[in-house]
This record gives C-alpha cells, sequence and structure tokens, in this order.
C-alpha cells in the first residue's frame, strides 16, 4: 500500500523492533523493523498502479488483498497477513503473491535495488 505521510500504514507504523517479514518474493524472512520497511517501500516503487480489493480485520489478523500493475506491464495479486500483537504491535508479515512470471520479476528487482542494503541470502 502506499504510504501517505498524514495515513498510518495498514501496518507499517506499528511493527515490533524484531519484526518479521515473509514473501514470495525473498527467500527467507526479513527481520527488523527498518529492514522490513525498506524492503516494503522499495517494492512499492516497481508499482505502476496498485488497487486493495479486500481488507478485514477478524481478532488480532488483518487481511489485506490488492492488485498490481509493475512499471514493467506484469499484473500480479497480492495476499497479505498481519498479525498484532494484544498491544497492537505487529510481529510478523506475511505476503502471498502470484502469478509466478511477476513474482520472479518482482524479486529480480528487489535483488538488484536491495543486494548492498539486505543479506544476499535473502534474494531469489
Amino acid at each position: 500500500m502506499s504510504h501517505d505521510k498524514h495515513d498510518r500504514h495498514p501496518f507499517l507504523d506499528d511493527l515490533t523492533a524484531d519484526a518479521e517479514l515473509v514473501s514470495s518474493v525473498l527467500r527467507g524472512p526479513v527481520v527488523g523493523r527498518d529492514e522490513i520497511t525498506l524492503a516494503v517501500n522499495t517494492v512499492g516503487t516497481f508499482y505502476a498502479l496498485q488497487t486493495p480489493t479486500f481488507f478485514e480485520v477478524v481478532g488480532s489478523r488483518l487481511f489485506l488483498e490488492y492488485e498490481a500493475v509493475l512499471v514493467s506491464g506484469e499484473k500480479l495479486t497480492a495476499a497479505v497477513i498481519v498479525d498484532r500483537n494484544p498491544d497492537g504491535s505487529v510481529p510478523h508479515v506475511s505476503v502471498r503473491m502470484s502469478p509466478l512470471g511477476s513474482v520472479l520479476s518482482l524479486a529480480a528487482g528487489l535483488r538488484e535495488t536491495l543486494s548492498a542494503k539486505l543479506p544476499e541470502h535473502l534474494f531469489l
């Protein structure tokens, strides 16, 4: 989701210091508030268009789905599951994307953009 300075992000503003993000575009988890924020914001730079299609809170979980068009023109869909602690903080985020071709394109872009900033073992 785009991050407007006047609105709260669905989860970035509430990440715990040791939060974990797992995603279809990464080989392993990204750990830490700053690292997750960097990864999520970088993914956003690859989107030409992003359209939320579902947003629902069930208990301590937030479910968010969206469709996106990459700057390359490829389309993808994503499902985001955000786990919240009783205090509202976020220790875990899972982002699943498809189709595979778009996932691999996005993963390659992340590798190129973030390989000097995040551990190499994270990238596909």
